[in-house]
């Protein structure tokens, strides 16, 4: 704040601004008619010498003086207006330096600025014709002389000094102050003249004196009442040296001088309640001393000396000019910091409140006022008051002030105004709740609450004003705690509500959902009877045609089995008619005419001739009908019988014999033929005459489906004669098919209304075309969030809720994970803001838009997600994490407790050894890594490897070893897991389960809570239990590591088991090499011995040959030596 906007004061009061408005200051608007006075004439006279006190008519003092009180006006309005305009680029120069030395704030300048070439003209004749006479040095030195306690003694000082009092010198200084250019003040508060400290120590001296004589006065008036109660009431006048004097009564009749200067009119009276008999009282916060005291006091003669001699004004009337010129200076910004930064200058302003007159007071008031509204001004203001109540000795600080505002003498309204504001500003403008408290309670001990409930009916509006903003601004506490304990009740009330809310809502959404079942239920049930109906209505009618059918065929029958009948009868009287040689002739008549001859008993048959068709079976009741076929062309005719032929059928319809039919029988009888069974399946549907179709008018020309179409009398007795598609045509708009399947861009069919009323809707879609969807998402976000709200698949209303109350049964995890990646980014959510705070239609928002708003509007919706997603995966990473820890944990101690893979480490060792050891010497133990170079190792043929010895040597000398694996547990899944991701995993289900129960604790109350309790009751055994495994699985890892010679610090369990089973699976592999080399080499031995056999064989056949000639001779000289010997026997 660079200016203090200044209470405007009346004629009747000591002020100097009247006649002359500051034309730097930022509260007053300069205007050219401001110094277009006529010179004035100044009554020098008025200042009574005689009795050194400034008289009421003394302070009437125009300021608007002539160059004898430090201002000279240039010539008349006349020669001014006669001063040639300059042109328009000088114009604006010499203006823009007038605005520059006014130091007017932005605003005004601007006002300033529009004023047309003749203001301005005006404006700057009006500045020019003010000139500073006297430079702030000249006001400076009668100051510091003032101050100086010799300069009475000096005849030059007193000379310079002259007959004008302190009191004019003040008022010529804050005239020039007020009324001379920026660049005048700042020259009087630069560090060479340092103006403000000797305003502000000429301010301190004269407070001092006048604290010196508000004290004396207390005397006096506690001297008085103490005769007066002495001498019973009487009335008298106490004497005190040759020029002092106290009237009766104390009052402002009479004035007590001293060495040529007295205390002044209207002296304060002291309240009786602020006074002690035999004890020194305290008068305006100070002690006061006893009268000789005051009266003999050496300083107080001297002062009084040195105030006679400079011819020094009354030190109020000093103090409250002092007030107006730090006023002047504080009007600019300039100025203003430096008043501000003046510690001694604020304490100075607020000690200057015990001043006896209330205009004074009230200005006090607005200076500190408006200090206290800067940046770090209330701390300034609250410190002066803290001074002030160290100097004037107060109980509790504003006590003072607060004594002037509600034990007022005089009242004035000026005053009570400027008082209320202060106490105003002083307390409403903390922003601490606290603080504004304390500073409350301040004045609140001080009596003000009461107080203005007193006056706060007063006439005065100003008044009334301040105090409503006060009482307004005031701070209940109790009603503050009143209202926090309602609002706790009430906030319980609300969450109590909102559980049977969400109780009721579960409720209705269960009913709701029973609802929708039994209503799919009893749509389910409708369907089936409606087809169970329809079934029956088709079982009701093939029952019908079936009914039909058989009483047909029943009749058939009838008649047939009559006919029948009819006719064997009368085969039955031919056949006696007839002779009994041509019974016996039968033979020849079949040889020769094709005849067969029977016997009298009739039984010789011929054979049967085809049969006819068969009768239609009746169909089974509850098989469905088979779909009646197409009407087919007339049945053919029954096969000829044989000429001559007549069938003879049984009573019961069954064919037995035939006889021959007489050469002359009746034609009746040769021609007859049975008339031929109905084709199986088909029986004429009833009569019925179907309906023409009409065309169907369409708007556009369509594509043609291209299918077999049935006749009308075609569909008697299908499906389709059922089927009415009328109705389809009223139930379906076909409108959208039309614009899907129509042909061409033009497609419109031009007959008749359709087609105009076409081309009118569709130039009105065009003419009102509806306006675009607002998006506030980038483009391919925007794609993504339509993509999973289809995925989604629910109403956003339900999505929220669902969110509120962790409710995975409602939303689930698959969603959860969906809504994660839409969660609304920082800048996405400001867009929103943004978007509402400028009051835009929500509704041209695309869906997404709408959707992403809602989300954003969801609390902490991040966090919730993550803990529902926590949640719901818990028991998966449970189940994961689980069999992992076990494998490590089995693994290890199973690897550390095998006896058998210690025997073949043992083994190994042995084979190292005995070749290493005359190289490098015998090893001790060596690290499993080197299992791997058993392999590398190779024979000198290079065939096979140190592992293919190492178990082949098992095999033949510890066959027990071979399966040392066996007693391996659970090493290929520990090969497999990562145990430093595996201990990742714990940590964060770890820190999930602690974001949850920080969740739990905000929801104090509430089925969220129960979810949330629930989940936490079930699910932290089982996080303790997976801690523990880990912790165990991991002490075993690192003794197994260790057990077997390597390092715990950075091993890998995946690492280290993995090489585990590369050994286990290398040493199978290289066994089962072992033997099939070992089969091979048998293989190979039994094809060498063989091969051997089969070459002794042939070599026995070639021998064999080679013999068999000598076995043929030998064997012929036995024959012959046999065949003699028989001969010769």
């Amino acid at each position: 704040m660079g200016a203090v906007k200044s209470r405007p004061i009346t004629s009747a009061d000591v002020d100097t601004d009247a006649d002359h408005p500051h034309p730097h200051s930022h509260s007053q608007n300069l205007h050219s008619s401001m110094l277009r006075n006529g010179h004035h004439q100044h009554n020098n006279g008025g200042h009574s010498a005689s009795s050194g006190t400034l008289q009421k008519q003394d302070l009437r003092y125009d300021i608007g003086c002539s160059s004898q009180y430090q201002h000279v006006r240039q010539p008349s309005l006349r020669s001014r207006s006669q001063q040639p305009m300059p042109t328009t680029d000088e114009l604006d120069r010499r203006f823009a330096k007038v605005l520059a030395s006014m130091d007017l704030p932005p605003d005004k300048a601007k006002l300033l600025r529009n004023y047309d070439d003749e203001k301005k003209w005006d404006m700057i004749c009006d500045q020019e014709m003010v000139q500073a006479k006297d430079p702030p040095s000249h006001y400076l030195s009668k100051l510091r002389t003032y101050l100086d306690p010799k300069a009475s003694r000096s005849h030059r000082k007193r000379k310079m000094v002259g007959e004008s009092t302190s009191t004019q010198v003040l008022r010529d200084l804050e005239i020039s102050l007020r009324t001379n250019h920026i660049e005048w003040v700042k020259e009087f508060l630069d560090d060479t003249n340092q103006g403000l400290d000797a305003l502000v120590d000429y301010l301190s001296f004269r407070l001092q004196m006048m604290r010196h004589e508000q004290r004396l006065q207390g005397a006096l008036c506690a001297s008085e009442e103490r005769l007066n109660l002495t001498s019973g009431g009487d009335g008298g006048e106490i004497v005190l040296g040759n020029s002092s004097s106290i009237s009766p009564g104390g009052g402002g009749g009479g004035a007590l001088a001293h060495g040529g200067n007295g205390l002044a009119n209207g002296s304060l009276l002291m309240d009786s309640r602020h006074q002690q008999h035999g004890q020194h009282s305290l008068s305006y916060g100070f002690l006061r001393p006893a009268l000789p005291d005051a009266l003999d006091s050496p300083s107080l003669k001297r002062r009084s000396r040195h105030i006679a001699k400079l011819n020094m004004g009354a030190a109020t009337d000093d103090i409250h000019v002092s007030i107006m010129c730090l006023r002047a200076i504080m009007n600019n910004k300039y100025g203003f910091n430096m008043v501000i930064q003046h510690r001694e200058a604020i304490n100075c302003i607020a000690l200057s409140l015990i001043h006896k007159s209330l205009r004074t007071k009230a200005l006090v008031l607005e200076l500190l006022a408006a200090i206290c509204l800067v940046k770090g001004g209330h701390e300034i203001i609250l410190g002066s008051f803290d001074n002030f109540k160290d100097v004037c000795q107060e109980q509790r600080r504003f006590q003072t002030l607060m004594e002037y505002f509600m034990n007022f003498e005089a009242f004035n309204i000026d005053f009570m105004v400027a008082c209320m504001q202060f106490m105003n500003i002083v307390v409403h403008s903390v922003e601490d709740m606290n603080y504004r408290v304390h500073l409350q309670y301040e004045f609140t001990a001080l009596g003000l609450d009461k107080y203005l409930e007193r006056i706060r009916l007063t006439e005065s509006e100003e008044l009334k004003v301040q105090i409503s903003a006060y009482l307004d601004n005031v701070f209940d506490v109790a009603a503050l705690m009143e209202d926090s304990e309602t609002k706790t009740a009430a906030l319980e009330r609300v969450q109590e509500l909102e559980d049977q809310l969400e109780r009721e809502i579960d409720r209705n959404s269960e009913f709701l959902y029973k609802y929708a079942e039994l209503e799919s239920e009893n749509i389910t049930l409708k369907t089936e009877r409606e087809q169970l109906a329809i079934v029956r209505q088709k079982l009701e009618e093939e029952l019908t045609l079936l009914q039909r059918m058989l009483q047909h065929n029943e009749q058939e029958l009838k008649k047939r089995d009559t006919l029948l009948h009819t006719k064997n009868l009368e085969l039955q009287t031919l056949s006696r008619s007839l002779p009994r040689s041509a019974s016996s002739g039968d033979g020849s008549l079949v040889n020769g005419g094709g005849l067969l001859a029977g016997s009298t008993s009739g039984t010789s048959t011929l054979a049967p001739p085809p049969p006819p068709p068969p009768m239609p079976s009746l169909p089974v009741a509850s098989a469905a009908p088979p779909p009646p076929p197409p009407p087919a062309p007339p049945a053919p005719p029954p096969p000829p019988m044989m000429p001559g032929l007549s069938p003879l059928v049984s009573p019961n319809g069954s064919m037995t014999s035939t006889v021959p039919s007489p050469p002359h029988a009746p034609p009746s009888l040769s021609s007859f033929h049975p008339p031929p069974p109905p084709v199986a399946g088909f029986m004429p549907a009833p009569d019925g005459a179907m309906t023409i179709k009409r065309k169907v008018p369409t708007k556009y020309k369509l594509p043609t489906l291209n299918w077999i179409a049935l006749k009308p009398n075609q569909v008697r007795g299908t499906i389709f004669n059922e089927l009415d598609d009328e109705k389809i045509f009223k139930q379906i708009d076909f409108n959208e098919f039309e614009e899907r399947f129509k042909i061409g861009i033009g497609g419109a069919l031009q007959n008749g209304s359709s087609g105009t009323e076409v081309d009118g809707s569709l130039q009105s879609s065009k003419r009102f075309k509806r306006p675009d969807n607002v998006s506030l998402l980038e483009h391919t976000r925007l794609r993504n969030i339509a993509i999973s709200r289809r995925k989604l698949g629910m109403p956003i209303d339900d999505v929220i809720a669902a969110i509120h109350s962790l409710d995975l049964k409602k939303l689930s995890l698959e969603n959860v994970e969906l809504l994660q990646k839409m969660v609304p980014t920082d800048a996405e959510v400001k867009s929103y803001k943004e978007y509402i705070i400028e009051r835009k239609d929500q509704q041209l928002l695309t869906e997404e838009d709408k959707f992403m708003l809602q989300l954003s509007r969801v609390e902490r919706i991040s966090s919730k997600l993550a803990i529902m997603n926590y949640m719901g995966n818990f028991v998966d990473s449970v189940h994961l994490i689980s069999p992992q820890v076990q494998s490590i944990a089995g693994a290890s101690n199973s690897l550390k407790q095998s006896r058998k893979f210690k025997a073949v480490l043992e083994i190994v060792l042995a084979f190292g050894n005995y070749l290493n050891s005359n190289k490098r010497g015998p090893a001790y133990g060596f690290k499993l890594q080197s299992l791997d170079t058993l392999i590398d190792t190779k024979s000198t043929d290079k065939r096979s490897s140190l592992l293919h010895y190492i178990v082949a040597t098992i095999r033949a000398k510890f066959p027990e070893l071979l399966n040392f694996e066996s007693e391996l547990y659970g090493t290929d899944k520990a090969a497999s897991v990562a145990l430093e991701n595996v201990v990742a995993d714990v940590q964060e289900l770890d820190k999930g389960m602690e974001l949850v129960r920080k969740e739990a604790e905000l929801r104090v109350k509430g089925a969220q809570t129960h979810i949330l309790r629930d989940f936490l009751n079930n699910s932290e055994d089982k996080l303790k239990k997976i801690k523990s495994d880990l912790r165990h699985a991991q002490d075993a890892f690192k003794e197994c590591v260790e057990y077997f010679g390597d390092s715990s610090r950075n091993a890998d369990a995946a690492a280290f088991f993995a090489l585990i089973v590369r050994f286990t699976r290398a040493f199978k592999q290289h066994d089962q090499e072992n033997e099939q080399r070992r089969r091979l080499e048998q293989a190979a031995a039994l094809a060498a011995s063989k091969k051997e056999s089969d070459q002794v064989l042939m070599r026995n056949k070639v021998n064999q040959k080679k013999q068999q000639p000598q076995i043929h001779s030998l064997l012929e000289f036995a024959l012959q030596k046999q065949m003699l010997q028989r001969i010769q026997s």
